[in-house]
């Protein structure tokens, strides 16, 4: 089993209303020194996989075809393998 861990964000250039609304609000609760806040999504998933390569490219075609939108987001991700759960 692999587990998954997914960034996605809007890419640089991209607008981020929810990002400057926090932004903006932070600074109304005097948390000055704030230049920029860009809101993401982060995804952790579970593969019932045992090979890496095979478990990393599922994960990048579940990226490119529903957990990202490409045109206005990137993603990075990392895989983790996780110890074999037996039962006793």
């Amino acid at each position: 089993m692999i587990r998954a861990t997914i960034h996605v964000t809007l890419k640089a250039g991209i607008l981020d209303p929810q990002g400057r609304a926090i932004r903006q609000s932070l600074e109304t609760l005097g948390f000055a020194g704030v230049n920029d806040v860009r809101v993401g999504k982060f995804l952790e998933i579970e593969l019932n996989e045992e090979d890496p390569a095979q478990a990393e490219a599922q994960l990048k075609a579940m990226c490119e075809t529903l957990l990202a939108n490409t045109v206005i987001e990137e993603y990075r991700y990392e895989l983790k393998p996780q110890p074999s759960r037996h039962s006793s």
